[in-house]
């Protein structure tokens, strides 16, 4: 069985010269971006507390992005750089949402999926940024953080095959990789995760 996600396309290299022309945008943006995911594995214990199964992985991966967060906030602070006092919507996954089926049980798959899709996403883009940086601390830090978010993209493939058979799961996988592909194509270049 497979957990790790072929995304079907890569970033851009202009992409990675953006985050690496202002990487102060791009650190304030990377913490706004733990934040949510910190917080969009909790809104799961919330919305779906009889998935009792699934609980206590929600609530390590919500403290590792948060742990995360705190990472980067003392790169932030090393580089005084203050946290923005409004969270923007992020773009991409809203539209990555949009594209969500409505019916509780269905949503919930695609919600799972959706967050191994960002998580996948995020360790490739990590993945970058640890190639581009010189060494250091700060290039340590994206080593590390692109094993822990390639390992969060399998946990919440493992999640949805706990609750729904293999066929549908990959089914639908492979449909909203195909979608995230054509959403991160349209969306415009800008130092940020996404």
């Amino acid at each position: 069985m497979k957990y790790r996600i072929d995304l079907e396309v890569e970033s851009s290299q202009e992409w990675i010269q953006a985050v690496m022309d202002d990487f102060d945008s791009f650190l304030m943006d990377h913490a706004n971006c733990e934040r949510k995911a910190s917080a969009m594995a909790m809104s799961f214990v919330a919305k779906y507390p009889d998935r009792t199964e699934i609980i206590p992985e929600l609530i390590e991966t919500a403290i590792e992005e948060l742990d995360h967060f705190r990472d980067v906030y003392k790169f932030m602070e090393e580089r005084n750089i203050q946290l923005p006092a409004v969270i923007g919507e992020d773009v991409y996954v809203k539209k990555l949402l949009d594209g969500c089926r409505s019916g509780r049980v269905e949503r919930f798959m695609d919600r799972l999926l959706l967050a191994s899709l960002v998580e996948t996403r995020g360790a490739e883009r990590f993945r970058l940024v640890y190639e581009n940086l010189t060494d250091g601390e700060l290039k340590d830090f994206y080593h590390q953080l692109w094993a822990s978010e390639a390992k969060h993209g399998e946990i919440f493939i493992k999640m949805a095959l706990h609750y729904f058979d293999e066929t549908s799961v990959y089914a639908r996988l492979a449909e909203m990789t195909r979608h995230e592909a054509q959403v991160l194509s349209s969306l415009p270049i800008q130092p940020a995760l996404h």
